[in-house]
């Protein structure tokens, strides 16, 4: 999952930055609503994290924006007030969740994935292809009822597949979901994941789609290599 998260608070910033990367998450951290605004016009992200008293505005303007968004993402407001009045003010903004500072970063994950199961709640939470269940909710893999361990970057990868899976997904959409801005890529990086999971899952799971990108395949032919 990519995650935008707005915070002009460079301890705060890196200290959730840090605890998500862990979590196999792809954090774009900025520190003001122009970055923010900049930021959701050029990336694709399925959650903005966002404080309300930035240097350059109020938090809650940037959520017009996001709203506009075809695939809008989830928003959880971060903020020091702790007033009902506050987060009502949010919520009928546009947030999809409220969470009061200090906080700490297990609690945010957890409403993270909290909105999310709701948000994705006609999904089947279960993706079953021939031998492989992919365990959505969980974040688990078993390949023939055996747990198949992947790495927080494969296992990004192949979240963002297993949530759309009957899209093609493009390279530039996958790379989105591996690497934040500050990260730096080779060309071949995402092949190097993508044959690390065919090798796990077994090589007719992931199809490529020539000229087009990637994705689950719902049959057992051989995909093009």
């Amino acid at each position: 999952m990519r995650v935008l998260l707005v915070e002009d608070d460079r301890a705060l910033s890196e200290a959730v930055c840090s605890y998500l990367h862990a979590k196999a998450f792809v954090v774009d951290a900025v520190p003001t609503l122009a970055l923010a605004r900049t930021a959701l016009l050029t990336t694709p992200y399925a959650a903005v994290l966002l404080d309300l008293h930035l240097p350059d505005g109020e938090g809650l303007a940037l959520l017009p924006q996001v709203r506009a968004i075809a695939d809008r993402p989830i928003v959880i407001v971060l903020t020091a007030k702790d007033q009902v009045s506050d987060r009502i003010l949010g919520l009928d903004a546009g947030a999809d969740d409220y969470l009061v500072k200090p906080y700490d970063p297990a609690e945010l994950l957890a409403r993270l994935r909290a909105v999310e199961r709701r948000r994705n709640a006609g999904a089947a939470p279960v993706l079953a292809m021939g031998d492989l269940q992919i365990d959505l909710s969980q974040e688990q893999v078993y390949r023939a009822g055996v747990q198949i361990p992947l790495t927080p970057k494969e296992w990004a990868l192949l979240r963002v597949m297993a949530t759309r899976p009957e899209r093609t997904h493009t390279r530039e959409r996958l790379l989105d979901a591996l690497y934040s801005f500050d990260d730096s890529t080779d060309s071949n990086t995402l092949e190097v994941f993508i044959s690390r999971l065919r090798r796990k899952l077994g090589r007719d799971h992931i199809e490529t789609m020539r000229g087009l990108g990637y994705r689950l395949a719902t049959h057992t032919s051989q995909p093009e290599h």
